[in-house]
């Protein structure tokens, strides 16, 4: 009669309700999908629309508009909804009474419902942006260097016109005077 207390003891103690869903919901790989799927759907949605908008309409305007709206959503979902539920983070930023702005940076004390595989999906999509910034950081800087290089060698070119033709005219006038 013991031995079946003893067992009986053991099996209340190794029966933990609850723990259950906490072991099923830590095997599951996404635990916000509909969260994972919108992180990047505003984002590839831009740029498919920015590939694929001479398909669908000329205007220059409405391309532009449909494009930094959905980049606009794309910032909000991360922002507000994805940052949160993904990786635990948040930020925002604040104005006291006296007009000071504050930052503020918060990351989830307890990192428990953060899944690896949404933690990647949210740090790589955030790389693709960086790495898109940074190309078309490097096209700024040359399109404008190409646009001051041209602007001194219009410059230059027009400077030497003139001269030439200025000399030419001097020499003219001065060959003409000289003959008479």
């Amino acid at each position: 009669m013991a031995d079946t207390d003893n067992l009986d003891a053991t099996e209340d103690v190794a029966l933990n309700f609850g723990d259950e869903e906490e072991f099923l919901s830590r095997r599951k790989k996404f635990r916000n999908p509909v969260v994972t799927v919108f992180h990047l759907l505003f984002r590839v949605a831009a740029i498919v629309a920015y590939l694929l908008c001479s398909w669908f309409s000329d205007s220059f305007i409405t391309n532009f508009i449909v494009i930094v709206l959905l980049l606009s959503f794309d910032f909000w979902t991360v922002k507000n909804v994805s940052g949160r539920l993904l990786v635990g983070l948040r930020w925002w930023n604040y104005v006291d009474e006296d007009g000071n702005s504050h930052w503020v940076f918060e990351s989830r004390k307890n990192n428990k419902s953060v899944t690896t595989a949404e933690s990647r999906v949210f740090w790589l999509g955030l790389l693709v942006v960086a790495v898109g910034l940074s190309l078309n950081g490097a096209n700024l800087v040359g399109y404008v260097r190409c646009k001051k290089d041209a602007g001194k060698k219009i410059t230059t070119f027009a400077g030497n016109f003139l001269g030439r033709q200025l000399l030419n005219q001097a020499m003219g006038t001065a060959g003409t005077q000289q003959q008479s």
